[in-house]
């Protein structure tokens, strides 16, 4: 006589929640939940620390992370499509070298900005042929440009630091001028409107699904007739663009063009992205969510400062947000994932 078939033995197991369904499990989304958070921060700023809530102050905290905010945007796209860019900050010290060597040399402004443009073009190319025509890892290739772009702005300036720079394009980026009837500055305004663009690309193209499509699992998508190779290189060459952009406006908030300008920064926007909930491994986030993370970074960082904290102590509590935002997800899946294992081994041994 034939026997029932063992469903119990059939029964697929369950795949372990992503982060983002582990939160709207809760009745949020992640990136939903870091905003809140987000919130969270500023209104115990307000209650704690003097001066927090200024128009003079959050002008400074968000201009503060402009340069951070402007690369973590296409880093968000980057990452999507289930490739990192670990030179991004490199990128910035080649681009504030060149830009302060290439005004001693007496070039005019109006010329700097487009050659510093270019070779962050060109920076970014270098990674994207290296990862989708020799067939590299991005992680691996983007440590060796890391050293490689800081090596070259060390040629490129040495140790000297060139200031004095057109005081029409220095005012632009501090946080001293700001757009009339706001208390936002340019850079500020600037990236809001990036912002809005690169949203847009992601969540309402075909490109975007493109991306999704190619970190969820890239096989898949070239079968399905999308240009994975193009698309991963046209990403590096905007990481390269947007870095080498940060450059200028970083050398030009502060006045001073450094070699070693942006050192760490890449732990920031990594930071940022994957704190607004953007999976490391691609295929998930949202851009909301990254921005979201780069306003608590630059929040977090605000107040710890107004409270006289060390910067080294506003490091560690980066990198904690840096491994919390990665590690969290995966404990608590795990802990959900038992749960189910529980809940079905329940019926079966009754």
């Amino acid at each position: 006589m034939a026997t029932a078939p063992d469903t119990a033995a059939r029964t697929p197991r369950p795949a372990p929640p992503s982060r983002a369904r582990l939160v709207r499990s809760a009745g949020l989304r992640w990136d939903t939940a870091i905003a809140v958070l987000l919130v969270a921060v500023f209104v115990t700023g307000l209650g704690t620390t003097e001066g927090f809530a200024s128009s003079g102050n959050l002008a400074f905290a968000l201009n503060d992370v402009v340069e951070v905010a402007l690369i973590a945007l296409p880093m968000t796209l980057l990452v999507v499509a289930g490739q990192v860019d670990l030179s991004v900050a490199s990128m910035l010290g080649l681009g504030s070298a060149l830009t302060g060597a290439l005004w001693e040399a007496g070039w005019a402004f109006e010329l700097i900005a487009p050659v510093v443009l270019v070779v962050g073009v060109a920076g970014g190319l270098l990674n994207g042929w290296l990862v989708t025509r020799v067939g590299l890892p991005s992680l691996a290739v983007t440590i060796g440009t890391l050293a490689l772009y800081r090596g070259l702005a060390s040629v490129v300036l040495g140790s000297d630091a060139v200031t004095d720079f057109p005081q029409a394009y220095a005012s632009w980026a501090t946080d001293t001028t700001t757009v009339p009837g706001t208390f936002l500055t340019y850079p500020v305004v600037l990236f809001a409107v990036l912002a809005v663009v690169a949203g847009v690309v992601l969540h309402a193209t075909g490109l975007g699904r493109s991306l999704y499509a190619i970190g969820a699992q890239e096989e898949a998508a070239y079968f399905a007739g999308i240009r994975v190779k193009r698309i991963k290189l046209l990403l590096f060459v905007a990481t390269g663009l947007f870095s080498a952009f940060a450059g200028i406006v970083f050398t030009l908030r502060y006045g001073s063009a450094r070699a070693d300008n942006g050192f760490g920064f890449e732990m920031l926007v990594i930071a940022s992205v994957l704190l607004g909930g953007v999976d490391f491994d691609g295929g998930k986030g949202t851009l909301f969510g990254a921005v979201a993370g780069v306003l608590l970074i630059g929040l977090l960082k605000n107040l710890l400062t107004l409270g006289d904290v060390a910067n080294e102590v506003q490091v560690i509590v980066t990198g904690l947000l840096l491994v919390a935002s990665v590690l969290t997800p995966r404990v608590v899946a795990t802990l959900v994932e038992r749960q189910h294992r529980r809940a079905a081994a329940a019926p079966r041994s009754s």
